[in-house]
This record gives structure tokens, sequence and C-alpha cells, in this order.
């Protein structure tokens, strides 16, 4: 198992400018804190913290962990979306230690499966928390315990442990995150802190970022697209993040009218709830919304451009591979609100069969893959899903399907696995969702497989309706069928639902969905 990025690749991406040698998040951080001591780090709500405050509470948490602990050791982080969580992620790189981030809409079950995964020696949490309190959870999990909230005390900047003692390398593995699957128990991605750095890099080149923006992050924190969006950048850029501990679009909207943000980062049915809750509110301070984490639809993008001025931008890739491709602020309108993007080079994009794993032209269509500077270092205590997610040359697989441009343009076509098998036939979810998603009435749909006994299985589509509206099959069939879609893509099934289910990394939670349809066929 890995605990370092390869040496010859850390060399190599060190000089290309894309990684960092020796300079972690920690040094960032002091630099930020000696600069601008009472700039914003962190804000929710009207409660800010500064850079310096920032800084020391991380430095006393990591003396306490020091204290209790063993370089190395993991520690389980389960924490509301406030400062509080990026305290705690930076206390265990200063003390040396291995952060093991959960989302704080984690159950039991989770918490334990990840707990007992990563051997965690020690739980950081608040007093109170979903299911009781911190020392019950302490005795379910089998492992000590530490608050957060008001046992830390300031000290000066020179306190800092000396971090050659103890600190994380940022080629090293810094902090493990569970995959934000909808079925089945997660595994654990382990996290360089040099694979966001890259990341990070292409971020301010594709959306023209500095130092003058003012960011928000309604992203959960421990996942891939909330490290990078509330931990890292907004740390390099030296700039204000705000935080929401609870997802509250109306509250969102009117804290970038107030504040003047200028970046929104939020995955697609976020933004979509957000441009929804805005009616009379003014989000013209924005210039760029990074979405992702699912598929984006053109008009939605298209309709909070318009509305805002802003440019929306989306990396694809996941967890476990970081970026393969993304949109750039400058990019064609058609280009940037339809594709993924151009391919990045470094990233080394292929192609394979999804079913032989044979390799096809880097053009065409295919499951993708990538090697390069975004990497992970794939699952923790797992070869089975190592041997799944890599290639035997060490090539990263995404669970797409996709078509890329003889330009480099890519565009997702659907799942490898994100398809309804309809009498033989298979239908991609997701086309069927985009073709859903332009009926005026629809605010966010999902489209399951829904078991047939004549064709074996049919297209089931889940929707969340705009407020007061009202739709049924016969009427999202006329409409599919006005708009000139195959009879075959049409939805043979419609349940709308006040909310459609949101998973622990704020995704649509398609598992819900297929469990809800599967009980419904219990129960006929």
């Amino acid at each position: 198992m890995k605990l370092q990025a390869n040496p010859d690749d850390i060399e190599r991406y060190v000089s290309s400018g894309w990684w960092e040698e020796n300079k972690g998040l920690s040094d960032f951080v002091e630099d930020n804190a000696k600069r601008n001591p009472n700039g914003v780090a962190y804000q929710n709500d009207e409660f800010a913290i500064t850079w310096i405050n920032y800084f020391q509470r991380s430095n006393e948490l990591a003396q306490i962990l020091s204290e209790r602990l063993g370089q190395g050791e993991r520690v389980l982080v389960w924490l509301p979306d406030n400062a509080n969580v990026h305290i705690a992620y930076l206390a265990c790189e200063i003390a040396g230690l291995i952060a093991v981030g959960v989302g704080w809409k984690a159950g039991l079950q989770e918490l334990k499966h990840l707990s007992d995964k990563t051997t965690a020696s020690i739980l950081i949490s608040n007093e109170l928390n979903n299911y009781g309190t911190r020392d019950e959870i302490s005795k379910h999990l089998n492992i000590e315990s530490i608050g957060i909230e008001n046992n830390l005390e300031n000290q000066n900047v020179e306190n800092r442990p000396p971090k050659d003692e103890r600190g994380v390398s940022p080629s090293d593995l810094w902090f493990l995150n569970s995959t934000s699957g909808t079925t089945g128990l997660p595994k654990c991605v382990m996290q360089t802190q040099n694979r966001w750095f890259y990341f990070h890099k292409k971020a301010v080149e594709f959306g023209n970022l500095d130092s003058s923006d003012i960011w928000m992050s309604v992203v959960p924190a421990p996942f891939g697209f909330g490290l990078w969006t509330a931990h890292v950048t907004p740390t390099l850029l030296g700039i204000p993040c705000f935080l929401q501990e609870r997802f509250d679009p109306k509250k969102a909207a009117e804290q970038i009218e107030k504040y003047s943000v200028t970046v929104l980062c939020a995955v697609s049915s976020q933004f979509v709830m957000i441009l929804d809750a805005s009616t009379n509110i003014d989000l013209s301070s924005l210039k760029v919304i990074f979405t992702g984490g699912e598929a984006i639809s053109p008009s939605r993008a298209r309709e909070l451009e318009d509305k805002s001025g802003c440019r929306v931008l989306n990396f694809y890739g996941s967890n476990e591979t970081g970026t393969l491709s993304g949109t750039k602020i400058f990019d064609p309108s058609d280009k940037r609100r339809s594709t993924a993007g151009k391919v990045i080079p470094e990233m080394q994009v292929r192609l394979y069969e999804p079913s032989s794993k044979e390799r096809l032209p880097d053009v065409g269509k295919g499951q993708p893959a990538c090697k390069g500077p975004a990497l992970s270092l794939g699952y923790w205590m797992d070869d089975l899903a190592n041997s799944e997610l890599m290639t035997e040359d060490g090539w990263f697989l995404m669970g797409d399907l996709v078509e890329i441009e003889p330009e480099g343009w890519l565009r997702v076509t659907g799942r490898v696995s994100d398809f309804i098998i309809r009498g033989g036939k298979n239908i991609s979810a997701v086309a069927v969702e985009r073709e859903v998603e332009l009926h005026p009435k629809v605010a966010l749909v999902a489209v399951v497989p829904k078991p047939d006994e004549r064709l074996g299985e049919t297209a089931a589509a889940y929707v969340q309706l705009h407020k007061g509206e009202e739709l049924d099959l016969e009427e999202l069939k006329l409409f599919l069928g006005s708009n000139g879609v195959s009879i075959e893509w049409w939805p043979e099934s419609l349940y709308v639902l006040e909310n459609l289910p949101i998973s622990s990394g704020g995704k649509v939670a398609k598992g819900e969905l297929r469990q809800l349809m599967e009980r419904k066929e219990i129960n006929k």
C-alpha cells in the first residue's frame, strides 16, 4: 500500500510546477496569518474566524493530539461544515496524523465502518450530534474522543511545533475520505495535498481566479469537491470562504448578494436550487460557479448565467482521479454548457472498451482512464477495489462512458452501469434525465430502472417540481413527444417527490431511489 506518491512522479511534477516540494497547507495558513492576521478565513452566517485564529486554534489542537497519538495514526473527524472541521483537518496535518473525513450526514453504520476500516485511534466531534452525545458515539465506535468547541486556547504563531518532527509532506498520505457512492459501504480514498495543489492551479487558470475573489462553498468538506473548494483553494489564494452547516439555497443566495460573493462552488442540484430560490435576489456579483458531481443541465446553466452574468464551469473527474478535463471561463458558451471541457494533456486520458478493457483510440467513445498529477494514491487497504480501479499499467478508470471529439472536447454519455436495459437495448439514464429536466415544471430529476416482466427494465423518473407545480406522466410524454424525443427514451413511470434525496456528498442519491423502487415492487 502506497503511503507516498511515486518518487519519479514527485520529481517530475515538482519540476513542472504542478506540485510543491515541501510546502504544505499549514505553511500557507501560517503565511496568511502573518500577512493578514485579522482577515476572514471562514464564515458561517454571521460568525467568522480570522486567519490568525484559524492558525492558533489548529496548532493548539495539534499539540493536544500529538500528546495522545503517534505519528501516522488515523483521526476520525466528524463535524458539521463550519470552521471547526477545517481546524481539525489542519491540526492533523501539523501533528503528522492522517485525518479521516466523515460527512456530517453519515449514519452510525457508516461511522462504524470507516472507524474500523481505517483503525482510527480517536474521534473528533461535537458534544451533541444527530445520534446522541460524543461519549455515546465514542463508546459505539470503541475509540477515544475529543471535543473541539471551547477547549482551545490561543497561542502565539511562534509556538508552532517544528514541522519536520511530525508534519505531513505534501506528497505523503494526508487524508482519507470515503467514496460518496449510494449503495454499499464506502471505500476510503487515499489523498495527498499535492494532487489538490495541482487541481487548484487548474481552477485558477480555468476560472481566472485571484486574491480579490470572495468564495462560497456549499459542498460537504470531507469529499473531493469539498476538499479543494473549501479547504485548499481559499487558503492558497488567502481569501475568505463562506460555508453552510446545513445547505439552505435561499440563505446562500442572500449571502451572495450581501457579501458580493464572486465564486460559488456547488454540485449541480445545489446550484439549481439556489437559482430557484433567488427570484428577488441579486446574484450579479458572481463571476464563476464551479459545479460537478453529477450531470449538468445546459438549460439551467444558461438560465443562471443569464440571471447573474457569471460563467458555469465544471471539472470532469472523481474523488479517485481528480480531473480529466474541464471547462474554462473563455470557452464558447455552447461547449461550456454541453461538454465537460477539453481533456487536460498532462492527465494522459485514454479510452477503453468497458467490458474487455481493451485499449481504444484516444478519440471516439469508450470508458475513460487517466494517469497524471491529479491522481489519488488509490483505496486504503483494499486490493480488490484497487484492481478494479486501475489498469495493469497504472491508469485510473472512471465509471463513465464518454465521447472525446478530435479537438479534445469530452462529453459524458452515461455511466458504465447507469443504464436501463429495456428489451435488450441500453438506454442511458443520463440521456433521459437531460430530456425530462427541460420540462418547465421540473426542478430536479433522477431516472432509475424499474423491473418489468416483459421488457426486463423500463425507465422510472423521480422528479422534484418547482413550487406550486403539478405534473403527470401523460403531460410529460406529450412534452417529450413534442421535442422529438424517441419513444424508447420516454419514462414509463413518473413519481413526484417533494424533495429528491441527497447523498452525504451532495448529489441526488440514486441508491435511495432504487431502494424505494424495489420496495414499491415488493409491496405490489
